[in-house]
């Protein structure tokens, strides 16, 4: 398959069977979404086949999608209002056509009678009930909610009609931590089979028993989960390196042999049968090496005073929704503390307090002394100066830092080649929410406030910035629903739910401990 004058697969081959649990993993631009395309036939490779079993039932979760018209979330999760009818229109055109053998028309059929069962209003609501909905939105206009809220209601869809093959790319990205604990206990007891593309690792861990790795254009395949597979491919790695070697040196000395003796009449055959067995040997391709988390010295920023920040009797109403009301919060210097809770629950209004970039009602928030800020919102790219390039801006950030150093970061965050000399003007959305990242990185404050961070980066730059901040001597507080990212760094945990602010002082097992969220997540389950 190519795209673009780019191939992406070369005699690619992988199966899945019924009930396989399979990762998709492969650096940003692999092409892991246009094989999902494959299998959807919305795509025709260049060559090769896509066999699929006609009885299979497929459900697809994109990793965007917005609502249409004034359905509700519950017609959303139904399907009543665009996914029935579509569905009732072209079982008609196919039954027109005498198609009714065919495989579209059976699983169009299985899907329609999926949403069509008497009980799918029921299952919905407990699906969105998992998902994090409350009982109050159901009746909600879809359009009316984010994007990440309607992807939601697209997954409860797709839960309730129990696809034979679940494709589904970046499932994580939209939930909160309770709705992802969820998600990962049901998909663990689902029945079908599942093919997932995620950057969440120990989303991973907990889901499939199966990676297939986009590696060179070709698909290979790992048993266990996702740890398993770092671990097997960094042995097949050496292996394959130790026999590319050993091949070599044989090469080497047989070659060195027919140089010396060719032109001694005694020897003359024997030097010949030398070459004709180097001719004959199947050469072992030297491997490409694991591509590994980048590391980089970053540089400590200045001593701040013991409390980093205090907010003191905060009020925050947004109009008639009262967010806070006679907050009281203090951050100490050197805490790395994890903001948790439900989508909506106020996490990134607390972090834009304690950044002081909105403003509240009543109250005081009170810097600490030499408090430097960086607020790092993965919605704001006007920090960003549009006529400089992509390097430049880099090196404007850090005057003390060498282009070389430069560069290399810019390249563990996927800005590569020509990318550097990009006008940041012209950078997507995901470019300049990492280059923003680069920034803080190269000049940090002592006091760090990042609000997912996380997104739009694949799971080696996830590591390279994990390994950056563990470095870090500040204070880190930040919003995350990545739980490696998460357990790596956090050592507090602060609970915002419903107004109220609650600090766990241990990490986010300890958390999950205290709280018995684990318990709910299950207990969630068992009602859907």
């Amino acid at each position: 398959m190519s795209l673009g004058g780019r191939t992406l697969f070369e005699n690619a081959s992988f199966q899945v069977n019924y009930g396989d649990r399979v990762a998709l993993v492969g650096p940003n631009g692999a092409g892991k979404t246009t094989l999902f395309s494959i299998i959807l036939k919305e795509k025709v490779p260049d060559e090769g086949t896509v066999a699929r079993d006609e009885w299979t039932m497929v459900g697809h979760l994109p990793q965007e999608g917005e609502a249409q018209g004034d359905e509700t979330v519950l017609d959303v999760a139904t399907g009543r209002v665009d996914e029935l009818p579509r569905l009732e229109k072209r079982l008609h055109e196919l039954e027109a056509a005498g198609a009714v053998a065919e495989a579209e028309y059976m699983e169009a059929h299985a899907k329609h009678e999926a949403l069509n069962d008497p009980q799918v209003e029921t299952k919905a609501k407990k699906m969105l009930r998992g998902l994090g909905y409350r009982d109050t939105d159901f009746d909600r206009k879809a359009r009316e909610m984010s994007g990440g809220w309607i992807m939601r209601a697209r997954l409860a869809r797709l839960l309730v009609m129990e696809p034979d093959l679940l494709l589904l790319d970046e499932p994580t990205n939209h939930l909160d931590l309770l709705s992802l604990l969820w998600l990962q206990n049901y998909l663990k007891n689902y029945s079908g089979a599942l093919l997932l593309i995620s950057h969440d690792r120990q989303f991973m861990d907990e889901v499939v028993g199966q990676v297939h790795e986009i590696s060179e254009r070709k698909l290979i395949a790992y048993t266990g989960n996702y740890s398993d597979y770092l671990e097997e491919r960094e042995k097949r790695y050496e292996q394959q390196l130790a026999a590319h070697k050993n091949q070599q040196k044989e090469i080497q000395a047989l070659q060195e042999f027919a140089d010396r003796f060719r032109a001694v009449p005694s020897k003359a055959s024997q030097a010949m049968s030398k070459l004709k067995q180097i001719e004959r040997l199947e050469l072992i391709e030297k491997p490409v090496a694991p591509r590994k988390p980048f590391r980089f010295q970053i540089p400590q920023p200045p001593r701040g005073g013991q409390r980093a920040v205090s907010l003191v009797g905060i009020h925050m109403a947004y109009g008639s929704n009262k967010v806070y009301q006679g907050l009281d919060l203090t951050v100490e210097r050197g805490e790395r503390t994890v903001l948790v809770g439900p989508n909506g629950s106020g996490k990134s209004t607390l972090l834009k307090i304690l950044a002081g970039v909105v403003a509240f009602q009543e109250g005081e928030r009170d810097l600490g002394h030499n408090a430097k800020i960086g607020y790092f919102s993965q919605h704001r790219a006007d920090t960003l100066n549009p006529e400089r390039t992509v390097l430049e801006e880099v090196l404007a950030s850090a005057p003390l830092m060498r282009e070389d150093e430069a560069r290399g970061v810019l390249g563990s965050f996927m800005f590569r080649k020509d990318d550097i000399y990009k006008l940041t003007a012209v950078l997507s959305g995901g470019e300049k929410s990492r280059l923003n990242l680069i920034k803080f990185l190269v000049d940090p404050p002592n006091l760090l406030l990042m609000d997912e961070p996380t997104t739009h980066l694949d799971i080696h730059t996830v590591e390279s910035l994990t390994l950056a901040l563990e470095r870090y001597e500040g204070t880190l507080v930040f919003i995350s629903h990545d739980v490696h990212f998460i357990r790596k760094l956090a050592t507090k945990v602060l609970h915002v739910n419903a107004g109220q602010v609650v600090p766990y002082v241990g990490g986010y097992d300890y958390f999950l401990e205290k709280t018995g969220a684990l318990d709910d997540a299950r207990a969630a389950l068992t009602a859907a």
